[in-house]
Parts: structure tokens; C-alpha cells; sequence
């Protein structure tokens, strides 16, 4: 059996959409990136720049309920406030990011939300490390940082950033506030001196004097009872000696 000519062109255009067909869904297969950042401007040095996640949601069995962010080096956690969330999502600092997170979405739903920060640091890119919690408990990792070019399994949110623009520099810090300096400790009074010892008043000394003079009185009181009786015994001795 012969094959057309003309049916030859056809063929080859049947193969060619086949082909077509297949590449088309090995580009439409899994995203590398389950978890993605954008900015509003993003150059080292911007200030006050937004920055837009997007967490895909994984589970057939729960929605997404809190994502938990580690800030790369250069922004610190009281530098980022939420810009605009799911309903009922708040924004927590922590010692090294943020957890941003409500009641749990519907399952399937993409967790997005976005952020304003102050001001980027200086660096060509920043990694966001996330963690996904469900509703269920289920935690996905996003955490790992590519290094020359290498796929990883697990990637984190990656931002690319430009140069500075000209004359761009870094913020100051926002100042502390200043200690109120506490009023030095009161010293303890010092103890008086010890007063001398006071001379006895006049009133005592006199008392003195009349306990002396009393005592002086009840001696000679003695003596002279002594004498009287003496006496009296003598003149009856004397009486009776007569009498005889």
C-alpha cells in the first residue's frame, strides 16, 4: 500500500503537536519554589519597601493556619510590621522574625499576605526561611538555601536584589531611649556624737548632801543614846550602892 505524498506534511504536523504537547506538560509540572517572596522595590537600600509571600497550599486535609519566618542578617524583627493579611491574621515578632497567622484557611487555599520594612540591607540576595503549620499539625519546611546553583528539595523564599541606588545609606538605628538615671541612695545620717556625761544637777548633788548629813545624824542619834543609857545605868548603879 502506498502512502500519499500529501498525507506526508500532515503527519509531521500531528508529531510536532504531540511533541509540543509533551514539553508543555513538563513545563506545567510542580513549581521549584512552594513558597515565594516579591518587592516593591527591590534594590539594597530601599526604604520602606513591601515585601509580598505566597505559601502554596500542600495538605488535602487542612488549610494553612500560621507561617513562621526567620529574618535574613540586616533585618531586625521590630522593623517589619503587616501590611495586609487574611482576615483575622496578626503578626507576631520573635527573637529571630515573625509567625504571621489566624484561624486556619479553607483547605487548598494559598496563604498570602505581605509585609513593610524599613529598609533592606545591603546584599545581593535574602533568603526567607519559612515554616507552614496546618490546621492539623502538619509543618512544612522551607528552609533551605540553594549554593552554587544547586536544586534543593526544600528551597526557602529567595529575594534577588539590585544595586543601591546612588547616595543610598543605611538608616540609623532608632535610638533607645535614654535611662532615667535613679537618684543616688540616700546616706544614712551619721550618729551623733556622744554627749559628755552631764555634771548631776544641783537638785541631785543636794540630794546627796542630805543622805550624807541624814547619815551623820543617826551616828551622833547613837552616841548619844548610848551615853544616856549609860548614864541612867550609873545613877542606879550609884542609887542602890546607897541604899546598902
Amino acid at each position: 500500500m502506498q502512502i500519499s505524498h500529501d498525507h506526508l506534511p500532515l503527519r509531521r504536523l500531528g508529531l510536532a503537536a504531540a511533541g509540543s504537547v509533551v514539553l508543555l506538560g513538563i513545563a506545567a509540572g510542580p513549581a521549584a519554589a512552594h513558597a515565594e517572596v516579591s518587592a516593591s522595590d527591590p534594590r539594597a537600600l530601599a526604604e520602606n519597601v513591601t515585601l509580598s509571600f505566597t505559601s502554596e497550599a500542600e495538605s488535602d486535609a487542612a488549610g494553612i493556619a500560621e507561617l513562621r519566618v526567620v529574618l535574613p542578617q540586616g533585618i531586625a524583627p521590630e522593623a517589619v510590621t503587616l501590611k495586609e493579611a487574611p482576615e483575622g491574621w496578626k503578626l507576631t515578632a520573635t527573637p529571630d522574625g515573625y509567625s504571621v497567622g489566624g484561624a486556619a484557611l479553607a483547605t487548598g487555599t494559598d496563604a498570602e499576605y505581605s509585609i513593610t520594612v524599613r529598609q533592606l540591607p545591603d546584599a545581593k540576595s535574602l533568603a526567607f526561611k519559612t515554616l507552614e503549620t496546618y490546621g492539623d499539625g502538619k509543618v512544612s519546611r522551607w528552609i533551605e538555601v540553594p549554593a552554587d546553583g544547586r536544586k534543593v528539595d526544600n528551597p526557602a523564599p529567595l529575594l534577588q536584589l539590585q544595586p543601591a541606588a546612588p547616595g543610598a545609606k543605611p538608616i540609623a538605628p532608632s535610638p533607645s531611649p535614654t535611662p532615667t538615671p535613679s537618684a543616688p541612695a540616700a546616706e544614712p545620717p551619721s550618729p551623733a556624737p556622744a554627749a559628755p556625761a552631764a555634771s548631776p544637777p544641783d537638785a541631785v548633788r543636794e540630794a546627796n548632801a542630805a543622805d550624807s548629813g541624814s547619815g551623820n545624824g543617826v551616828v551622833v542619834a547613837i552616841v548619844a543614846a548610848v551615853v544616856v543609857l549609860g548614864g541612867a545605868g550609873a545613877f542606879r548603879w550609884t542609887r542602890r550602892s546607897r541604899q546598902s
